[in-house]
């Protein structure tokens, strides 16, 4: 990938919680690592997911990105430039290149601002189309664009249903044109029937507008269907990045073919299918496993996996996967049958 195809990259992100102890001399006495030496690059155009259990890191790798959280160690390269560094006005700047679209439409829209006022906002901060008039109109554009109806400007979000509020947030993202998107499990709080219509929508807006999107999802049928290429987080790690295609028809990190095994499969016929149970809990981030993070929950885990942490490895066809005993093309099969069964 060159220089020149690159939007962002990142580079060993880690993001560590300390742990405070005490009353009135309180002390730290350890930490949460969130994330921990994360890196992947994103191109110009693609729709780049994250994936993995609750509590993996995805989220928090978004809100690092975006600068809502300081990091504690590592680069957020964007077009070059090494964000984490940035501050005041030029930090302010590069909100207008990058925005993300929240998980949950009814906590992250103001209940006391119109929808004008909210989608209007980054207008206003960054001192943008200054006039009422011209601002409303702009406002109107953004609320058609995205398939709400631009008379119902002054109204409140509790007026709006729940897929209505997520097309309120995602009208409020583009509002600046920015160059980058991050899709924080846009659907995930949505009834099922109204998915489908939001994931189509920034599909259509992507190529639309040309943008640059992570999306962040722990249904691996909607990222098959969305991404071009996906990462595959666990315990703050990413254990395997592949493109999506080839990441569904042959997964070869161990925690991959797990998490590919446990989707649902219309067809009675391969109701049989090898299925990778998991046995134990996710460890706690606090307290990670040394060597391999995933050995004591892995199948195949060896000596080897408690004491050394596998480096990421060029699997061929573009996947990268950091795993000492990474599935076989026939184990892959044996989990993912077919192409076409998991989407």
């Amino acid at each position: 990938m060159s220089s020149q195809d690159t939007i962002i990259e990142v580079r060993d992100l880690t993001k560590h919680f300390p742990i405070s102890k005490g009353i009135v001399l309180r002390r730290q006495v350890g930490a949460v690592r969130a994330v921990d030496g994360v890196s992947f690059a994103i191109r110009r155009g693609e729709t780049f997911g994250l994936v993995g259990e609750t509590g993996c890191g995805k989220s928090t790798t978004a809100r690092l990105i975006t600068r809502l959280l300081p990091v504690t160690s590592g680069e957020v390269l964007f077009e070059g430039q090494d964000i984490t560094r940035l501050h005041g006005a030029d930090l302010k700047a590069l909100r207008r290149e990058m925005q993300i679209i929240f998980q949950d439409p009814y906590s992250s829209l103001n209940p006391r601002k119109s929808v004008g006022s909210i989608i209007s906002e980054p207008f206003a901060i960054h001192g943008l189309e200054k006039g009422p008039g011209e601002r409303k109109k702009r406002v109107q554009e953004l609320m058609d664009l995205v398939g709400l109806n631009p008379e119902h400007y002054n109204r409140y979000p509790h007026e709006f249903s729940g897929g209505q509020r997520q097309r309120i947030g995602v009208a409020r993202a583009l509002a600046l044109k920015p160059k980058l998107i991050v899709a924080d499990e846009p659907v995930s709080a949505l009834d099922v029937s109204i998915q489908a219509q939001i994931l189509n929508l920034l599909r259509e807006l992507q190529r639309e507008f040309g943008l640059t999107m992570i999306f962040i999802a722990h249904d691996l049928a909607v990222v098959r269907h969305m991404c071009d290429r996906v990462a595959v987080m666990y315990l703050g790690k990413i254990v395997e990045t592949a493109p999506s295609d080839t990441l569904y028809r042959q997964p070869r990190h161990q925690y991959t073919g797990a998490l590919m095994s446990a989707v649902p499969v219309a067809d009675p016929e391969l109701a049989g299918r090898d299925r990778r149970l998991l046995t134990g809990d996710v460890p706690s981030p606090a307290n990670p496993p040394s060597g391999c993070r995933f050995h004591p929950r892995c199948p195949a885990a060896q000596a080897i996996c408690s004491t050394e942490d596998p480096p990421m490895r060029d699997m061929g066809a573009g996947t990268l996967a950091a795993c000492h005993f990474p599935l076989s093309e026939h184990e892959a099969a044996e989990i993912v049958p077919t192409a076409g069964t998991t989407g």
